[in-house]
């Protein structure tokens, strides 16, 4: 499920009754300035219409269970209502939470919610609230780290109770480190305030930041995102920190602040909220006071402000239906995935014994040979494999037998989605074996389809697991017209009159969460046309999604 709305939750490091008074000012700023200009002086307690069309509600208490302020806006557009909600929080002596929430709510349920942006709203109110996610300060701008504050950010990285990403920024080697801030770093990480830990390292700091996180470096001008509960003494915990690379943000600016928005987004709407901040009660509207003339006039001003009520209760309500129906749909992925995540590791297992075997034998072998050194020499892993999908696409257009006819943007998207490399290294493993397949198809060794040829492939050619290949989709996504059109993907027209044709075979690539990415293949002109691979991204809509 891709997050729709923006949510920031963070700690003020002031006292309750001047965070809350900071919080009016900023609210009052950001509604009476453009674009909005709204009329501030209507900014009072109870239901209050600021302008046509937008209403501004706002309730506080304070009790022996907490107190809490919050206010909230209504904007009423040709297609929904845009929904704002500021709230401040404190519970005994604990934290004082704000939360800001921006969300759209369609009229028509049957419509998706446009997404929200990052409001202005934000970064001014980390501005004025020494905002703090556990250890770590929660600024609207990336924060510069000086070799002596590698420590104390290291500090944080590790800090389980950490809620937020920290993004962590490098400079490239010879670049002038003010200039990469203001005009590389800045534009990249805005839509991240609120809703990640931003900093940069200077030269010094990135040379000792790296030292220290021998498995989780940051280097040579690309940004990495660390998930909290770092642990730098695990080499595989590498694997689930996702690295940006310098190439992708100096080509690509605009792509690349949409990807590493992804991630932050994507925590910050499904992170549970803190159990102060989930206590508050509903907010319900109060209707406006009456102001008819007449009697019939006062009841028909009330009505009409009970049936406002009533809608805007259905509103909310489908609402949060939606978001009920999404989170059972990933619930019901996750467990679909665990299940193949526990055939994979069997299979995977039992290879990997083979190996070890086979490699043993070999070993023992060589030695017998007085050849004991090379025999027990290491391994070194290859550094030609790509990294990214982006890198993997560019290496199937140097392949004479295979073609990418899909979209390489939903492909791209994948460097954002996944958790470490091994997406990347499985999908290049699939597209190796595919080419392996497409070169003997047009030579004339193969005779069979892509899964046979992996069952009983020559030695000596790159294969997978024919377990991770399905010849085609089934009965009830082939009947269904929305799904067929999802997999029904370009080709030349000398394969297929239509220029597309629809390609139910397909490979797992990936598992891990709710994206579980899936390359579509079509291999019924192989000997003739080669592969075309019309899909590599998330798995497409079937009847458990």
């Amino acid at each position: 499920m891709e997050a729709r709305r923006y949510r920031m939750v963070v700690a003020s490091g002031l006292d309750y009754v001047t965070t809350g008074a900071r919080v009016d000012q900023q609210l009052r700023n950001w509604l009476a300035q453009p674009p909005k200009a709204y009329d501030i002086h209507a900014f009072a307690e109870g239901r209050n219409e600021i302008a046509r069309g937008v209403t501004l509600d706002h309730d506080a208490t304070t009790a022996a269970a907490g107190a809490y302020g919050r206010w909230r806006l209504r904007e009423k557009t040709p297609n929904g209502t845009w929904q704002t909600t500021v709230v401040i929080r404190q519970v005994a002596d604990g934290p004082i939470w704000v939360h800001l929430d921006v969300e759209h709510v369609p009229d028509d349920p049957d419509v998706m919610p446009n997404a929200a942006k990052t409001p202005r709203l934000a970064k001014g109110l980390l501005g004025v609230l020494d905002a703090r996610d556990s250890l770590a300060d929660v600024t609207a701008m990336p924060q510069v780290v000086e070799g002596d504050d590698v420590d104390a950010v290291i500090d944080e990285l590790c800090d389980g109770a950490r809620r937020l990403p920290i993004v962590v920024a490098s400079t490239p080697h010879g670049a002038d480190f003010d200039t990469w801030l203001e005009q590389t770093i800045d534009p990249l990480v805005r839509p991240l305030a609120g809703i990640a830990v931003l900093y940069i390292l200077t030269p010094d700091a990135e040379a000792r930041f790296n030292r220290r996180l021998d498995y989780h470096r940051v280097y040579g001008g690309g940004v990495r995102t660390y998930l909290p509960g770092v642990d730098p003494a695990w080499p595989a915990d590498g694997q689930r920190h996702r690295v940006m690379s310098r190439r992708l943000i100096i080509e690509k600016p605009h792509q690349a602040r949409r990807i590493l928005a992804q991630l932050p987004q994507n925590m910050a709407a499904r992170l549970p909220l803190p159990a102060a901040l989930d206590s508050v009660p509903v907010m319900r509207a109060r209707a406006r006071d009456a102001v008819g003339s007449t009697e019939l006039e006062r009841l028909r001003d009330e009505n009409n402000a009970l049936h406002e009520i009533l809608e805007e209760a259905g509103r909310e309500q489908r609402v949060r239906a939606d978001e009920i129906r999404d989170l059972k749909r990933e619930l019901s992925k996750a467990g679909d995935n665990e299940a193949q995540f526990i055939v994979d590791y069997d299979e995977q297992y039992a290879e990997l014994h083979k190996a070890k075997l086979h490699v043993l034998a070999l070993q023992r072998r060589l030695a017998g040979f007085i050849a004991a050194e090379e025999a027990y020499a290491l391994a070194v892993d290859s550094d030609d494999d790509p990294a990214t999908f982006e890198e993997l696409l560019g290496r199937i257009g140097d392949m004479p037998h295979v073609h990418f006819t899909g979209s390489r943007k939903l492909t791209l998207e994948l460097d954002a989605q996944a958790y470490g490399s091994s997406w990347v290294r499985m999908a290049w493993d699939a597209v190796l074996a595919l080419r392996d397949f497409a070169d003997a198809a047009a030579e004339g060794r193969a005779g069979c389809d892509f899964k046979q040829w992996c069952s009983d492939a020559p030695s000596g050619v790159h294969t997978i697991s024919p377990r991770k290949i399905v010849r085609d989709e089934s009965k009830s996504v082939k009947a269904k017209a929305a799904w067929r059109r999802e997999r029904t993907f370009p080709v030349p027209e000398q394969v297929n009159a239509d220029s597309q044709i629809f390609m139910g075979a397909h490979l797992r690539i990936g598992g891990g969460n709710t994206v579980a990415p899936r390359l579509h293949y079509y291999d019924g002109h192989s000997p003739d046309h080669g592969i075309f691979i019309g899909y590599i991204g998330p798995h497409l809509s079937n009847t458990l999604t």
